[in-house]
């Protein structure tokens, strides 16, 4: 049995002292991040606490930096975030107000909304927070006044754990709308 002719022998390109293997190269982070990686701790505090209003979760996620993404740097918020002390929390809802209704919000919205908030700060001692982020802006004031209904019959830690995570979701999508109209 015969085979087909071989393949002709094609010469390897000299290397001229090259390695074979390409050299990794660095990756300068997202440019989002770039002006919050090099500005001053105090730019970056005031930054931070813009986002959330807890001096831990700040000092946490600004004594990391730089972050090499910015999903580093969310993750990062996150695990500042899940760590935060009743203390902490406090501190960080204290310094919440609810969400602004729509400017086009008829009367009967703004009193079923200051009703509802006001019967939750007598229920939990602070003011309700949600991020509204992933929701359309014509379904947020449904979504706030249906949220802080059901709210209302969660136990106080049940409700405390409920508020962290809400308090988490806002801190990075506040970061994240900073870091893209940017100041820093």
């Amino acid at each position: 049995m015969t085979r087909g002719s071989p393949l002709p022998a094609h010469p390897l390109s000299p290397l001229s002292g090259r390695l074979a293997i390409p050299a990794q190269t660095r990756t300068s982070p997202a440019p989002l991040l770039d002006g919050f990686n090099t500005a001053s701790a105090d730019e970056v505090h005031h930054t931070l606490l813009g986002c959330l209003r807890s001096l831990r979760w700040a000092r946490r996620v600004a004594d990391h930096r730089p972050y090499p993404t910015l999903d580093a740097l969310l993750a990062a918020s996150d695990e500042a975030a899940y760590d935060l002390s009743p203390g902490d929390l406090a501190e960080a809802l204290a310094a919440e107000s609810l969400p602004a209704l729509p400017e086009d919000a008829y009367g009967a919205a703004h009193t079923a909304l200051n009703a509802a908030h006001a019967a939750y700060e007598a229920r939990f001692g602070h003011a309700f927070v949600i991020c509204l982020s992933s929701v359309p802006p014509n379904e947020s004031l449904d979504h706030v006044l249906e949220a802080i209904r059901s709210r209302l019959t969660n136990d106080p830690e049940d409700e405390r754990v409920v508020a962290a995570e809400e308090l988490r979701l806002l801190g990075k999508a506040r970061l994240v709308s900073r870091l893209r109209g940017a100041g820093l």
